[in-house]
């Protein structure tokens, strides 16, 4: 079969023929049915401080992935030939297109543990996107933000992890407004559910926040989000837009705020966005293309010309 596999920094994916992959004991095989692109996937074209993260090179790349079980192992138990699955890239199992081939091909070999149950009207491309973006979204609104009904949130930014972030939070019951600078896609933060949008989160000077979840990470952002929050409230950080925060110990202290990091999430977050998205209440806004166009792909998020998710339908 053919695969888009990562070679070297500074070099362009080479679509090379490997062999279809077997299941062994305790492993199952996938045909793929989605796989999504991610900013992590430029980065690791663009910056030598992913190759460390690599078991091997070459290697077939993609950790957002959605497909069929095809072929189950020795062994292998709670799964069968036919299941609709998600691949989970934070468990023990390993991160796809790291820690062994990932998704950018027809099959994939994959442990069970790393595998999630798709809901039957949920999609393909809506279960390739739950994978990474929705897993990292709820663990931010929900596993570290706590957010519950009730709760006045902001959301800073609103790009492929904002908008489910945003719409998230209203589903569980929050009053939520976001802070964008592009403003362009404001009405698309107004059409998710928020109740107002800004360019900055210090532009709501009437809003007690609950709960901040900065998905941008510009440094500034997180040190506004501090600035702001309510006494004993909590700053989530996702985003890496900045490497680094210049925070005022003051605002820290005096606001009693809990900051914390948010990296990634578990199945748990992915049942989640699961059962969000089989209330056909999470919709994200998803461009889909063909397997063919995967490095064209790449190539429009790494110029920011992509609204959204961008996933490879199969």
């Amino acid at each position: 079969m053919k695969a888009w596999q990562f070679t070297n920094t500074h070099e362009p994916l080479a679509l090379n023929d490997v062999p279809d992959p077997i299941a062994g004991p305790g492993q199952v095989v996938l045909d793929m049915k989605a796989a999504g692109l991610c900013h992590s996937d430029v980065g690791l074209l663009e910056d030598e401080g992913w190759l460390s993260m690599l078991a091997k090179r070459p290697i077939t790349i993609g950790h957002e992935n959605a497909g069929v079980i095809s072929q189950v192992g020795g062994g292998v138990t709670g799964f069968s030939v036919g299941d609709r699955v998600g691949v989970c890239p934070t468990t023990a199992a390993g991160a796809p297109g790291y820690s062994f081939d990932g998704g950018f091909a027809p099959k994939m070999l994959i442990a069970p543990q790393a595998l999630v149950p798709i809901p039957d009207n949920v999609s393909f491309v809506l279960g390739a996107a739950a994978t990474d973006a929705g897993m990292t979204s709820h663990a931010a609104v929900i596993t570290q933000g706590g957010v519950s009904s009730g709760d006045t949130v902001g959301i800073i930014g609103f790009g492929g992890l904002g908008q489910v972030g945003t719409r998230i939070a209203v589903l569980a019951g929050a009053t939520v407004y976001v802070a964008e600078v592009n403003e362009s896609v404001w009405d698309n933060a107004r059409a998710a559910g928020a109740t107002g949008v800004a360019k900055s989160i210090t532009d709501f000077p009437d809003v007690t926040f609950d709960v901040i979840v900065d998905f941008a990470g510009f440094g500034t952002t997180t040190a506004q989000a501090v600035d702001i929050i309510r006494r004993d409230g909590t700053v989530v950080v996702v985003g890496m837009g900045k490497l680094e925060s210049t925070i005022s110990t003051k605002s820290l202290i005096l606001n009693q705020c809990r900051l914390v990091g948010s990296n990634g999430g578990t199945k748990d977050d992915v049942a989640g966005v699961y059962g969000y998205m089989a209330t056909g209440e999470l919709n994200p806004t998803i461009t889909t293309i063909s397997f063919d166009e995967i490095p064209e792909g790449l190539e429009k998020l790494h110029r920011g010309e992509v609204v959204g998710r961008l996933v490879c339908e199969f």
